[in-house]
């Protein structure tokens, strides 16, 4: 594996696998994963196959785990099912379930009871139970020693006669094809010896370490050993100092031993800090047989970040097997430091997937993260980079904020705070940096600096003792001050001594007695301090450091500073106010570049001691230079959106904090920073470039004194993904065979190492009685195809097939050997497998399959294929059919695809024999359109060239567009030519016909299967033949055709409007075939912006008929459009053009807009009107009838507007006129008498015009029709009601005339009318009667308005229950009008009064009616008189009732009334009777 890694990553510090592409990634995990858990089980398939159940040997040793020792005898044989020696045994005693498999099923229970038997020891505590489980443990051993030892003797006996049947062919000595190789490596990186061991039996292969076998279980996760298929390798995890020595492997089997020899050297970066992650636990486990294997997927890439976002890191994790009651250990590192929960970090593990969360972002929480998840077995890693940028600056060209602030020599006057500088300065140079504090448990800021400070570090004074507080750090330049840092952890302003006695007694070792005070000795004055000396020197300040004086006993001493300038004798106090109670001081206030000494007393309550030595002199100034700028600047591709940098480090550099790295667009000199937190090493990937672009580096270094200058800029490197060697083929099946040679097929890999595949290697070896022998090469030169015949073979042998794959990077690792295959010539009839089966065009509904058809075609050719789809989880039973019917190409389109579901495919070919076996199944394709996928796009330039274009963004760098037509590679560009710029790629036709017709596509390597097609067929052949003529000879689009129209005055106006036409465009006028111009009788003109081309014409004249036409011509665009004017449309136009200009003459005076008509109204009243115009004054308006004017008093006031006369009838004979708005003559209704011809005059000094309307005949006739069909619409609907002679059906018009037109229908007919049945009409009421109805007469009728169009019917149904109703209220009418007519009646004769002179004789007489015949009855004031001599009545006929006074008298006064009775009623009549005497007729009456 190292062996296809660049040099660049191998010795890069931070480098692994999960850090690469995330293709590479993708595809080198899927490799080595199933690489990886597939050597164990392959064995023990190989095993399994033999008729054995053995297990292979891990190198481990042999009884460890095992509480009996370990058997003598070192060697046994294994047999297969024919009793035939194959192979070397060594029998398991102990073992991880990792490195063995296939127990038997004793040896199982065994193991189990083992593992249980060691948990027992360490949980239970009596003796007994120990001792009765190691009892068992042993008689279980012994017992399957007894039957071990059987079955190595039969095996033994069938070992010495195959030795003695072909002893020299089969058994040989290990031998060592290719030996371990010495490795130099760098500390912390992966190191893997492996070498190839031939012999047989299959040799034991044991690793070592000085001579001590290594045990990959006492160290889990630090040795990895594996073996499979004669190459036995091991691996060491993270190596470090530790694992330098030399290692030895040792093959051994029953015919000798063989050792190989290499050195492992593990070098470390210079300056870098020895940390490394800690190893897994150790101890005997409770699972005790378990072998927990872990995968980490769904992994988190490189990510980028902005100061104050906040930042999720995840991976699922999947261990196998899955134990509820067991969890792993999770971990995660920045940079190698574990680290711990915080405000800062934040951890989740749900039990399958871990996360980190970065809950505010800064610059130191850049590095590179890895996950790290340990299990008993052993421990899985993955690492990606986290970058943290800047975030955006409050003022603009500020610098970043600083990061890392520390807290360094914490005591009870002054704590020292360091940081890092910022990698961006914001474009200026930064002019220092201010410190400021907080208390902790306050949120107020205190800037402890007045002045920035350059340097950085700052010894922050005036702290209380006791108290904790924060620190934050903000850099400022020309243009402002920063955002401010990350805030320290809170730091305690105390000595180191109290600060480790408040921790408590339990603190390790460190190296140190601390003596605390014991009782104070009063009265003794303090030594000398002892060893002072300067620690820090800078232009701000100085620090010193000395120890105690040695006398114990002594108060709580303090201590004074004194400082000299170098040349004098004069010492001055610094702290002449407070004393120093902690054996350390800064002194600030110092002149630069000035030369001083330093002294330190002791003082206490006793007084002031002597004071200590001076110090040298020290010059007040920077002894922190800034480091050189670094060399060598060396870019190297990595992947397609990083690169590796590297460089020399700087020549001079002190306390090297570490390097800013800063990259450019080659050409843009715009710099933006790779990261924003130092880095120690000289070596570093940049991420988060654009591929295909050319980058150039500087780096620059960084201490506490400040920024380097920037290293020479590198060359320029293009992104671009460097180049592996690719990984295995797969899936090797066989095409044909025949007797001495076989087809093999087999698919591509996975991953293809970033550059094309040269060519395919295959080796195969023979397969006697199960035992494979050498390897042997097939082809010497490289293979394109990924199908080849191996030849040369041996009939009836059986055969193992390899296929390595090549690119430019080299040959890649050989694929795991293939099913062993008997060579046997086909007889069978049907055809062999397709193979080959490639997908393309994937979209969320459908498919493209390809596939190529079998190399064994059967007894008869192939004649069709046939293609099966199912569900990638689903059963085989539901494979289904695509095609019913075979189709003969070796392509199909599979449409009507669920979407999102993941699909596989298989393909049959046919012969006239059948159907025969079924290709590979293809690897799972989920039905998904993938963003931004795009289609092929015909399109048709101007010169008429059909071409079909196809663009696709994410381009590799080794990306190529491959066309195709049907699915073939096109490679004769005589009819198509391909050109190809950037990310677009375009098939030009260079003559388009009918053999261009098919399916054309195209396919975009080195991507994830970026592809599209286009189907020519015959209709789109028509069409773009078409588009391409239009293009080719281009016409200019018109949005309407010439066409004419007349103008006022009776001008020709000949027009047409182009859609599109430049201001270069030009007209030519023809008419009949010659060219017509500008002049008096045509006037051009052509509108460019609209496109209106236009020719107007006075007038038109016999010599005008003929042809016009407007030819146009824009460029190459041409058109014409041309109108004939000959014959009747000739004569037409020109009559009509003569008739405009009368018209317009006319319109000069007073005329009519509209002309004499009328309107009914909804009254149906009759409306004749006229609109006129261009009216004044002195215009006078005149009606006429028949000739006859219509005289009016009024004068017409108005100059324009509208004439109405309302046609009308009088009483009055009479006709007079009245104007409102216009014109009225009003009557009351319309007759016939109002048919006439009427006529409106209009007349002034400018002229006169004249408008009619004919009412006569039909036109009057029209006019009723009108009238009648507002009556007909007025009428309500048909009603039914009863009258004492029978049953009438009614409605009522708004409006009634005698002219209107009815008829009445009953069941559809019209009804003769007769004496029985009637109709009528009262008043705007018109009536159907039925006399004595019957129920003949029920059914359906209607009544009928004629309108002279289609008339309007009602409608009503006499029947049912509406018939019953009518009849019985008929009935009750009938009679009471019998009782009406036959009542008692008195009909009249009787006065109301009567005055009579007294001695007249009164005779009065009524007349009385009934039937029978009345009684009658007299009364007087109410009450009967009688007939007597004075007072006769009389009753004759029967009809006449008399009332006879002979003479009255003055008792005659008074009411009287006759009464009449018969059995239908009653009635009376009453007068009154005044008698009077002459004498007194002037008085009052009795």
């Amino acid at each position: 594996m190292s062996g296809s890694i660049p040099f660049y990553q191998k010795h890069h510090r931070h480098y692994d696998h999960g850090y690469r592409s995330r293709e590479t990634e993708s595809k080198l995990s899927q490799y080595q994963t199933s690489s990886r858990y597939t050597a164990g089980s392959s064995t023990s398939a190989i095993s399994t196959s033999r008729g054995l159940k053995v297990s292979s040997h891990s190198g481990l040793e042999a009884s460890r785990l095992s509480p009996v020792p370990k058997r003598a005898k070192p060697t046994y044989l294994a047999v297969d099912k024919e009793n035939q020696i194959i192979g070397y045994v060594v029998p398991i005693f102990r073992g991880s379930q990792e490195f063995v498999t296939g127990f038997s099923n004793t040896e199982e229970a065994r193991v189990r009871d083992t593992a249980a038997y060691m948990a027992r020891r360490d949980l239970f505590t009596s003796g007994l139970e120990m001792e009765r489980s190691e009892q068992i443990s042993r008689r279980e051993t012994m017992r399957e020693s007894a039957e071990r030892i059987s079955l190595n003797k039969r095996i033994h006996e069938h070992g010495e006669h195959f030795k003695r049947m072909n002893e020299d062919s089969l058994m040989h000595a290990p031998e060592f094809v290719i030996k371990p190789r010495s490795h130099t490596v760098w500390e912390k990186q992966c190191v893997r010896l492996h070498c190839t061991v031939s012999g047989w039996p299959d040799p034991r292969v044991v690793w070592y370490k000085n001579n001590v076998a290594i045990d990959p279980i006492g160290n889990a996760g630090k040795y990895k050993l594996e073996s499979r298929y004669s190459v036995h390798s091991l691996e060491i995890n993270r190596c470090d100092f530790d694992d330098t020595a030399q290692y030895r492997v040792s093959a051994m089997n029953s015919k000798g031993e063989l050792s190989a020899y290499a050195s492992v050297v593990v070098k470390r970066f210079k300056g870098e800090i020895d940390e490394s992650l800690p190893s897994p636990r150790h101890g005997p486990v409770s699972e005790y047989g378990i072998n927990f294997q872990t995968h980490i997927v769904d992994k988190f890439g490189v990510s980028f970040g902005r100061e104050g976002e906040t930042m999720s890191l995840g991976c699922t994790v999947i261990i196998y097997p899955t134990l509820h009651l067991y969890q792993p250990e999770v971990q995660w590192y920045r940079d190698d430091v574990l680290l711990s929960p915080s405000k800062w970090n934040h951890m989740h593990w749900s039990g399958d997937r871990a996360t980190l969360t970065l809950t505010h972002l800064n610059k130191e929480d850049e590095g590179l993260y890895t996950l790290r998840v340990t299990t008993k077995s052993g421990y899985e890693t993955y690492s990606a980079y986290v970058f943290v940028k800047d975030a955006d600056a409050e003022v603009e060209r500020a610098p970043g904020a600083p990061l890392d602030v520390r807290c360094l020599d914490a005591n009870k006057d002054y704590i020292i705070v360091t940081w890092k500088q910022p990698a961006v300065d914001g474009g200026d140079s930064i002019l220092g940096y201010f410190v400021d504090r907080c208390e902790v448990g306050t949120t107020h800021w205190i800037q402890c600096n007045d002045t920035p400070v350059k340097f950085a570090r700052f010894p922050v004074t005036g702290l209380v003792e006791g108290r904790s507080y924060l620190f934050r750090v903000r850099a400022i330049n020309k243009s402002g001050m920063s955002r401010p840092s990350r805030v320290s952890e809170p730091v305690a302003a105390m000595d180191p001594s109290d600060r480790a006695r408040m921790r408590g007694t339990s603190a390790p070792w460190t190296g140190q007695i601390i003596v605390t005070e014991e009782e104070p000795a009063e009265g003794v004055v303090p030594g000398r301090p002892l060893e002072l000396q300067v620690t820090e020197a800078t232009k701000n300040y100085v620090v010193l450091s000395w120890n105690p004086p040695g006398e114990k006993g002594l108060e709580g001493v303090m201590y004074y500073v004194e400082k000299c300038v170098s040349g004098t004798d004069s010492w001055q106090r610094v702290n002449t106010e407070i004393p120093v109670k902690s054996p350390r001081f800064a002194l600030f206030d110092l002149a630069e570049g000035k030369s001083y000494s330093f002294r330190v007393r002791c003082c206490n309550s006793a007084g002031v001691g002597e004071p200590s030595d001076p110090t040298e002199a020290i010059t007040v100034g920077d002894k922190l230079d800034i480091p050189s700028a670094p060399s060598k600047v060396v870019p190297t591709r990595n992947t397609d959106t990083s690169v590796v940098v590297s460089w020399v480090a700087s020549s001079e550099a002190k306390e090297l904090v570490g390097y800013y790295i800063e990259g450019s667009i080659e050409g843009s000199n715009v710099w933006e920073p790779c990261n924003n937190k130092p880095v120690k090493a000289t070596r570093f990937i940049c991420h988060g470039l654009m591929t295909g672009e050319k980058y150039v580096f500087r780096v620059r270094a960084v201490n506490a004194a400040g920024l380097s200058q920037f290293s020479p800029e590198s060359e320029a490197v293009e992104v671009k993904a460097a180049i592996a060697s690719p990984a295995p083929p797969y899936g090797i099946t066989v095409l044909e065979c025949v007797c001495d040679s076989m087809v093999l097929a087999w698919k591509q890999p996975s991953f293809i190492g970033g550059a094309d595949i040269t060519g395919y290697f295959v080796d195969y070896r023979e397969v006697t009685d199960g035992v494979p022998g050498k390897w042997h090469e097939a082809n010497i030169k490289a293979i394109s195809d990924r199908a080849y015949r191996v030849s040369d073979l041996k009939e009836n042998r059986k055969y193992q097939f390899q296929v390595r794959a090549a690119n430019m990077a080299g040959v890649g690792i050989p694929s795991l050997p293939s099913n062993t295959f008997l060579c046997e010539e086909w007889t069978i009839a049907v055809p062999g497998p397709p193979h080959d089966l490639q997908v393309r065009e994937v979209r969320n509904d459908s498919l493209v399959l390809l596939w190529k058809p079998p190399v064994y075609q059967g007894r008869d050719p192939v004649n069709g294929f046939y293609v099966d789809i199912k569900e990638a989880d689903a059963p085989e039973e539901v494979w289904r059919g695509v095609n019913n019917k075979a189709t003969e190409k070796t392509y199909i389109k599979i449409k009507n695809l669920k979407e999102g579901e993941r699909f596989v495919f298989r393909v049959r070919a046919q012969n006239k024999a059948g159907v025969g076996e079924c290709s590979d199944v293809t690897e799972p394709v989920p039905a998904l359109t993938k963003p931004g996928t795009k289609e092929i796009v015909v399109d048709v330039n101007d010169d008429g060239i059909v071409s079909l274009n196809y663009e696709f963004c994410d381009l590799t760098p080794d990306s190529k567009f491959v066309w195709s037509k049907n699915y073939e590679e096109i490679t004769d560009q005589s009819r198509l030519t391909i050109e190809t710029k950037g990310n677009k790629s375009k098939a030009i036709f260079n003559t388009l016909g009918e053999e261009d017709i098919g399916i054309y596509s195209c396919l975009v390597t080195h991507t994830d299967g970026a592809s599209s097609s286009y189907t020519l067929s015959e209709e789109e052949l028509k069409r773009l033949l078409e588009v391409s003529h239009d293009h080719k000879f281009p016409i200019i689009p018109l949005k309407s055709e010439l066409a004419v129209e007349l103008l006022e005055k009776g001008k020709v106006r000949f027009w047409l409007q182009a859609d599109k036409i430049s201001a270069n465009g030009k007209v030519d006028y023809i008419f009949n075939e010659k060219a017509v111009s500008q002049g008096e009788k045509y006037k051009m003109n052509f509108d460019k912006n609209t496109g209106v081309i236009e020719m107007i014409m006075e007038s038109l004249t016999p010599a005008d008929e003929g042809t016009f036409t407007f030819q146009l011509q824009d460029g190459k665009a041409t058109n014409q459009s041309s109108l004939v004017l000959i014959g009747d449309v000739f004569k037409e136009l020109q009559k009509e053009s003569e008739f405009q200009k009368k018209e317009w003459v006319r319109k000069q005076g007073p005329h009519f807009i509209e002309y004499l008509g009328y309107e009914v109204t909804p009254e149906c009243c009759v409306i004749l009107k006229c609109k006129v115009g261009n009216m004044k004054k002195e215009t006078s308006a005149h009606w006429y009838k028949d000739g006859r004017e219509i005289k009016s008093d009024e004068h017409l006031g108005f100059t324009e507007g509208v004439l109405k006369l309302e046609i009308a009838q009088r009483d009055s004979p009479a006709d007079t006129a009245d104007y409102a708005d216009g014109l009225i003559w009003r009557r009351l209704k319309i007759s016939k008498k109002d048919a006439g011809v009427y006529e409106v005059v209009l007349k002034d000094d400018r002229g006169k015009d004249t408008s009619t309307l004919n009412l006569t005949d039909q036109g009057f006739k029209d006019l009723m029709n009108e009238v009648f069909s507002f009556i007909a619409n007025s009428s309500t609907p048909l009603k039914i009601t009863s009258t004492d002679q029978g049953i009438r059906l009614y409605t009522f018009v708004s409006y009634y005339n005698d002219l209107l037109q009815v008829t009445w229908h009953y069941k559809d007919s019209a009804i003769a009318f007769s004496d029985r049945i009637k109709s009528g009409v009262v008043g705007e009421q018109l009536w159907l009667q039925i006399t004595d109805p019957t129920e003949k007469d029920m059914g359906k009728y209607a009544i009928e308005f004629n309108d002279g169009k289609g008339g309007l019917r009602r409608t009503v149904e006499l029947s049912g229950q509406a018939f019953d109703d009518a009849f019985a209220e008929f009935q009750r009418l009938k009679a009471a009008a019998i009782a009406e007519r036959s009542r008692a009646r008195v009909a009249g004769g009787l006065p109301d009064v009567v005055t009579i002179q007294e001695g007249k004789a009164l005779n009065l007489t009524c007349n009385i009616s009934g039937d029978p015949v009345p009684e009658v009855t007299w009364l007087k004031n109410d009450r009967e008189i009688t007939s007597d001599d004075h007072c006769i009545l009389k009753f004759a006929s029967g009809k006449f009732a008399s009332f006879i006074i002979t003479g009255v008298t003055t008792s005659d006064s008074g009411k009287y009334s006759i009464l009449v009775k018969n059995k239908y009623g009653t009635e009376s009549g009453d007068f009154t009777v005044s008698v009077f005497i002459p004498e007194e007729a002037g008085g009052k009456k009795k």
